[in-house]
């Protein structure tokens, strides 16, 4: 028996249809829980490490075992239920975060807590497969990248508060009290998500009217159209095609690498090479949080409409950025804003690469290129941290911020040739 679809009452993309704020909310809600999930060890590697017995490069692989069962089921499992009722399926999902999470608190050994991650992994990579999908189903086109603003908004408040907060509360009550009061969270917030988001289901109204859209869209922050007038310069998205989906799930990888190569290990780098006092440590990383909600913010005003524009000047900041951070090493203030301008750009930039993905995504596969894609972030999560564990181990805390920066040159170029590319096929006249 198959499930059929639920579709919202009214097509969004029509112009009486309202931006969906309260769904995207509650998904923003659902990411933020998850994300402060996945990243909360990379605050609390002293203490984890001290505690059970192991490095903090073992710590830091938990990140790792988190990301590659995400790569490893993520797809899978988004096949195997794309018959199932999403709005189910999101909740349930939380639900199991909330219940590693748990069990990660009362784990008495590394390897029980490692067996948490994968459970965890497991959730995780379904949620993120189909959230940004959900996202995308809520609005036309158009809005991808404003929908995809608000809805990914809760993994840059991940950074502002779940993180530095799961920091504070480790370091204040211990790493365990903090796990057991982020499982007590995402058990409200599995509430919240089924109260507030609303059943949508693949196919909804807007999929299957075809509508031009622009690189630039002509909508302001509130949904409305810009003054008679205005003058908008636009610039035609790619066609859709599976080439579009995958390099943007490559480029998008290799970043992530490059990212968590050095942020999974941004604590002891903080303490030992930039010279910030243990206690300060919550401070830098609400200021990179709060930077990244205003990269965020700036996605949703703005940038998102012209993620072309936005992608490869990002990278390139991100670059200049974390070499600030490697230049100015033991001087606090220049290397503060070296950091919080790493974070501006690091807000911007998934949102920016999801926001593409989607944007060249045919209609029908928009829930599978979703799994890929998140099969491709968290490929370079995972591979990220174990590489910078290597990394840690083999050369010390300083190569790691080089890393970042050669593979950060990588990706600007990949991310310039794969859009000239995909332009040109576009251009081509069809045989």
């Amino acid at each position: 028996m198959t499930l059929a679809p639920l579709r919202p009452t009214a097509s969004p993309s029509t112009p009486s249809a309202r931006f969906p704020w309260a769904g995207l909310i509650a998904i923003a809600v659902a990411t933020f829980l998850s994300i402060s999930g996945e990243m909360l060890p990379t605050g609390l590697l002293p203490e984890m490490s001290a505690d059970l017995g192991v490095t903090e490069s073992s710590i830091g692989l938990l990140v790792s075992v988190f990301a590659f069962t995400v790569v490893l089921t993520s797809t899978g499992l988004t096949h195997l239920t794309r018959r199932l009722p999403r709005h189910l399926i999101v909740v349930g999902l939380i639900v199991v975060l909330a219940i590693s999470a748990g069990l990660t608190a009362i784990a008495p050994t590394y390897e029980l807590v490692l067996a948490s991650r994968v459970l965890g992994g497991l959730a995780h990579g379904m949620f993120w497969a189909i959230g940004g999908a959900y996202a995308g189903h809520l609005v036309p086109r158009a809005q991808v990248g404003r929908a995809l603003a608000v809805a990914m908004s809760g993994g840059t408040l991940a950074f502002v508060l779940g993180v530095p907060l799961g920091t504070a509360l480790g370091q204040a009550l211990g790493w365990r009290e903090a796990f057991g009061i982020l499982a007590g969270l995402m058990a409200l917030g599995a509430v919240f998500v089924y109260k507030f988001l609303p059943p949508v289901g693949r196919g909804t109204a807007h999929e299957s009217t075809p509508e031009p859209v622009t690189d630039a869209v002509p909508t302001l922050v509130d949904g409305t159209a810009p003054p008679a007038g205005a003058a908008v310069r636009r610039r035609a998205l790619p066609k859709p095609s599976v080439l579009g989906v995958v390099l943007s799930c490559v480029i998008t990888a290799v970043f992530m690498i490059g990212h968590y190569s050095f942020f999974t290990y941004i604590t002891p780098y903080l303490v030992r090479s930039t010279g910030v006092p243990e206690q300060g440590l919550a401070g830098w990383l609400f200021a990179f949080g709060i930077a990244g909600a205003v990269g965020l913010g700036m996605v949703g005003w703005f940038l998102g409409a012209r993620p072309r524009v936005s992608i490869p000047i990002g990278v390139a900041v991100v670059g200049l950025a974390v070499t600030g951070m490697l230049v100015f090493e033991g001087l606090l203030v220049p290397s503060l804003v070296a950091f919080v301008l790493w974070g501006v750009t690091f807000g911007a930039l998934p949102p920016l690469f999801q926001t593409r993905m989607l944007q060249v995504a045919p209609e029908r596969m928009r829930d599978l290129a979703s799994a890929f894609y998140t099969t491709g972030f968290n490929a370079g999560i995972g591979g990220g941290a174990l590489i910078g564990a290597l990394v840690l181990d083999g050369s010390g805390l300083d190569s790691l911020p080089v890393l970042y920066i050669a593979v950060a040159a990588v990706v600007l170029v990949a991310v310039l040739a794969s859009d000239r590319l995909l332009a040109h096929r576009s251009a081509r006249p069809a045989a």
